[in-house]
């Protein structure tokens, strides 16, 4: 997955060039909800990333785990051109203006 492969760059990076500890890890609960990508830094969760190939509509996960959940930031990556807020703690972004926001590239 290019969003996955983009995260762990991202990750050994900060650790080989600050010193922090680095996590890609995800979300799932026990009725198969699921975020894929959670990035954590000092155990402390950054943001969580959603990838899906359509921009209209919010992910279910995110609107749910964004109300459950301490993480600051939740992105939906896809592959289209639209980009906009859901919420201040929702994004929805393309993929290269996600990696951009977030400073993998």
């Amino acid at each position: 997955n290019f969003v996955a492969n983009h995260l762990l760059k991202y990750c050994h990076f900060i650790e080989d060039t600050q010193g922090d500890v680095m996590e890609l890890r995800f979300i799932r609960d026990i009725t198969g909800r699921e975020i894929d990508f959670v990035v954590l830094k000092n155990k402390k969760p950054l943001y969580a990333v959603e990838c899906k190939k359509g921009e209209k509509q919010v992910s279910k996960n995110i609107l749910y785990f964004s109300e459950r959940l301490d993480i600051p930031k939740f992105y939906q990556v896809h592959q289209g051109n639209k980009a906009y807020s859901y919420s201040d703690k929702i994004s929805v972004l393309p993929f290269a203006e996600f990696c951009k926001e977030v400073h993998l590239i």
